[in-house]
C-alpha cells in the first residue's frame, strides 16, 4: 500500500495501518520539530512523571505489545509448517495433520486479535489519563501566568499548545511508543528468523530491500513537502476568501468585487500548478516503486527457487522467508514516520515544557474565603509610584504618581490617550507590579495580602466588554458563581438589565454567543455592570464603560453605574468629562505625570489649566 506518497509501500500490519490513521494528525502539521539530541531526550522524560499513577497498566500494555509482536512473528512460521506438511503427507512422514495446524493458526489469530485490543485498550486509557493530567496541569499553569506574558504571545498559539502540542504528546503514549517497540522487535526478530532459515537468501534480501526503502524514504520526504507547499498555497486562497466575506462591506463599498474575483482565481491557479506538479511526482513515486517493489521480491524468490532446486529451501521455508520479509520491510518503512513524528514530539514537548517552567502568579486554585482581618474598606493610596512595562523598560508609562482615594470616594483619571490611566488599572488590580514607590489597600502594602484576597473584593467594568459564550445568567453569576437566582435578578435589577432580558424567549438562559456577540453594546455593558453588582466590591475600577454608546443606551448604563458605584471606592476613567462632574475627585494626567487634581469645579477655575482646554475642547464638538 502507499500512502500520502509516503514509504509504507510494502505489506504492512495492522498496527501500521491504525498508526496512520491516528485523528487529528493532519491538524499537527504545523508543530515545530526539535532534533533528537540528549537534551531534548531529557526535557521529554518529565512525560513519564504523568504516567507514574498509571504505571501498572502501563507496563501491562508494554508487556501486551511484545506478546502481540510475537504472536504476530509466529504466524508466518506455522504458514511455512502448513505448506510443508503437504510434502510431508507425500512422503509418509506428516505427524500432524494439515487441518489441525489450520486450527493453530486460526488460535494464534484469535489471540493476536485479543492482543491488538488489550494494546490499544491499554495504552489508551493510560495515554488519556495522562494526558488529561498533564492538560489539567498545563491549563492551570497557563491560567496563573502574568498578564506580561499574555502581553507578549497571542491567543492562537497558546490554544494550540492546550490542543495540538498535547494531541501530539497523548499520540506519543497511545501510538506512537507502541509502533516503535513493535517496529523494533519485528525488526530484529524478523531479520534473526529470516537469517535462520536462509543465511544466503537473508543476504540476497538486505542488499536490496534496503535500498528500496531508502529510495522510498528520501522520495518521500520530497513528495510530503510538495503536498504541504500545496496546503499552504490552498490556506492562502482560504485566506482570501475569509478576509473579503468579513470585509464584504468593504468590498462592496469600494466596488471591489472584480479585484477580490481574480485575487483568488490567481491563489488557485497556483494551487492547481502545485496539485498538477505534485500529480507527476506521486505518478512518478508509485510507477518506480511499484517496479523496485516487485522487482526485487521477483529477485529474492527467484534466487530462493534456485536454493529450493539445490534442495537447500523448502517451499514452506521460501513463503514464511517473503512474509518476514515483508515484516521487515514495513518496519523499516515505518521508522521514517516515527522519526519524523518522534521529532514533532520533541518539538511539543518543547513547547509544553515552556509553559510549566514560567513562573506563575501567586493564587489560590480554589475560591477564595477572606479573612475578616483582610477585608477591605476601600481605601485606595498611591505614593511616589512609577511603572514601565517588562517588554517596554526604556518607555516609562507612569511617573511619580500619587493618590488617594477614600473608602467610598469616586476618583475619576482623564487625560489624553497614552497618558497611563489604564495602566493604573492595572496596578490596582496587581497585573503588574510597580517600579519604584507604593501601592496601599487601607493602609497596608498591596503584597502583604495574597492576590486572591485583593482581587476577590475588586470589580472591573471595561468599555469593551468580554462576554463568555454561555447564557445571561452564567455570565451574570461570573461574578458570584454561587449567588442565587434571586441575587441574579436583583443584580440585573439595579444595573437595569432585567426587563430586556425577560424580553427575550428564553429570558436569562438566553444563549449570548462568541464574546456576547447577540446582544448590543448597551445591554452587554449592562450584564458586565450586574455581574459587577453581583460581586459586591469594595473597590470597582471603570474603564470608559459608556465611551462607545449611543445617547439612549448611555443614558441606561449611566444609571446602572450610580447604582455600581454607590458606597463603593470607584475609580472612573473617563474621555466624557460629562459623566464625571460629581467625582469627589479628578486627577488629569499627561505623559505619566499627574498634571492636575481636584473637583470638576475647581480644575475648570484654573486658568490654562489642561482639564480646563480638555472640557473646552468637547464643549465645542459637542
Amino acid at each position: 500500500m502507499i500512502d500520502k506518497g509516503s514509504v509504507r509501500v510494502i505489506f504492512a500490519p495492522e498496527f501500521n495501518l491504525l498508526f496512520m490513521a491516528r485523528p487529528g494528525a493532519q491538524q499537527r502539521d504545523n508543530i515545530p520539530k526539535a532534533a533528537l539530541n540528549k537534551e531534548n531526550w531529557r526535557e521529554a522524560l518529565f512525560i513519564f512523571s504523568y504516567l507514574r499513577p498509571y504505571r501498572i497498566t502501563f507496563m501491562l500494555g508494554l508487556l501486551v505489545i511484545g506478546l502481540s509482536s510475537m504472536t504476530t512473528l509466529a504466524f508466518p512460521y506455522f504458514l511455512k509448517v502448513l505448506i510443508d506438511s503437504a510434502d510431508a503427507i507425500r512422503q509418509g512422514q506428516a505427524t500432524i495433520q494439515p487441518g489441525t495446524i489450520a486450527l493453530g493458526m486460526v488460535g494464534i489469530l484469535l489471540i493476536q486479535g485479543v492482543l491488538s485490543f488489550l494494546r490499544v485498550f491499554l495504552l489508551t486509557q493510560v495515554g488519556g489519563r495522562a494526558l488529561a493530567d498533564l492538560r489539567k496541569n498545563v491549563y492551570q499553569r497557563l491560567i496563573r501566568l502574568s498578564m506580561d506574558f499574555f502581553a507578549q504571545r497571542r491567543v492562537g498559539e497558546l490554544s494550540s499548545r492546550l490542543s495540538s502540542d498535547l494531541s501530539q504528546i497523548q499520540d506519543a503514549v497511545t501510538f506512537m511508543l507502541a509502533e516503535l517497540i513493535r517496529g523494533i522487535l519485528t525488526l530484529l526478530i524478523g531479520i534473526g528468523l529470516i537469517f535462520f532459515i536462509s543465511p544466503k537468501l537473508t543476504l540476497v534480501m538486505l542488499s536490496v530491500i534496503p535500498v528500496v526503502v531508502v529510495f522510498a524514504v528520501i522520495f518521500g520526504k520530497y513528495i510530503r513537502r510538495l503536498s504541504r507547499d500545496a496546503q499552504d498555497r490552498l490556506a492562502d486562497s482560504n485566506t482570501i476568501v475569509q478576509e473579503s466575506l468579513q470585509g464584504i462591506a468593504n468590498v462592496k463599498a469600494f466596488s471591489n468585487e472584480w479585484f477580490e474575483i481574480g485575487r483568488y482565481e490567481r491563489s488557485l491557479r497556483l494551487v492547481v500548478e502545485l496539485s498538477v506538479r505534485n500529480g507527476k511526482v506521486r505518478g512518478l513515486f508509485i510507477s518506480l516503486m511499484l517496479f523496485s517493489l516487485f522487482g526485487a521480491i521477483t529477485l529474492v524468490v527467484w534466487y530462493g527457487v534456485g536454493l529450493m532446486q539445490a534442495g537447500a529451501l523448502s517451499f514452506g521455508d521460501l513463503t514464511a522467508f517473503v512474509v518476514y520479509t515483508s515484516f521487515v520491510g514495513a518496519s523499516m518503512a515505518g521508522f521514517a514516520d516515527l522519526y519524523s513524528n518522534l521529532q514533532k514530539t520533541m518539538g511539543a514537548t518543547q513547547r509544553v515544557r515552556e509553559i510549566l517552567k514560567e513562573t506563575t502568579e501567586d493564587v489560590e486554585d480554589q475560591r477564595v474565603e477572606i479573612d475578616p482581618a483582610d477585608r477591605l474598606t476601600g481605601d485606595l493610596s498611591f505614593k511616589n509610584v512609577a511603572f514601565s512595562y517588562p517588554s517596554r523598560k526604556e518607555f516609562p508609562v507612569l511617573r511619580d504618581i500619587s493618590l488617594h482615594a477614600g473608602a467610598g470616594q469616586q476618583v475619576a483619571l482623564v487625560g489624553p490617550s497614552g497618558a497611563g490611566k489604564s495602566t493604573i488599572a492595572a496596578l490596582i488590580l496587581r497585573f503588574y507590579e510597580p517600579d519604584a514607590g507604593t501601592i496601599l489597600f487601607d493602609g497596608r502594602p498591596a503584597g502583604s495580602m495574597t492576590l486572591g484576597t485583593l482581587r476577590s473584593q475588586m470589580a472591573m467594568v471595561p468599555q469593551d466588554v468580554l462576554l463568555f459564550g454561555g447564557t445571561i445568567r452564567e455570565n451574570i453569576a461570573y461574578g458570584n458563581p454561587d449567588a442565587a437566582q434571586e441575587e441574579i435578578e436583583q443584580a440585573a435589577r439595579q444595573a437595569n438589565a432585567h426587563d430586556f432580558i425577560v424580553s427575550f424567549p428564553e429570558g436569562y438562559d438566553t444563549i449570548v454567543g462568541e464574546r456576547g456577540v447577540k446582544l448590543s453594546g448597551g445591554q452587554r455593558q449592562r450584564i458586565a455592570i450586574a455581574r459587577a453588582i453581583l460581586r459586591d466590591p469594595a473597590i470597582l475600577i471603570l474603564d470608559e464603560a459608556t465611551s462607545s454608546l449611543d445617547s439612549a443606551s448611555e443614558a441606561l448604563v449611566q444609571q446602572a453605574l450610580e447604582n455600581l458605584m454607590r458606597n463603593r471606592t470607584s475609580i472612573v476613567i473617563a474621555h466624557r468629562l460629562s459623566t464625571i462632574r460629581s467625582a469627589d475627585q479628578i486627577i488629569v494626567l499627561e505623559r505619566g505625570v499627574a498634571r492636575e487634581s481636584g473637583t470638576h469645579e475647581q480644575l475648570l477655575e484654573l486658568p490654562d489649566g489642561l482639564y480646563r482646554n480638555l472640557h473646552r475642547l468637547q464643549m465645542d464638538m459637542d
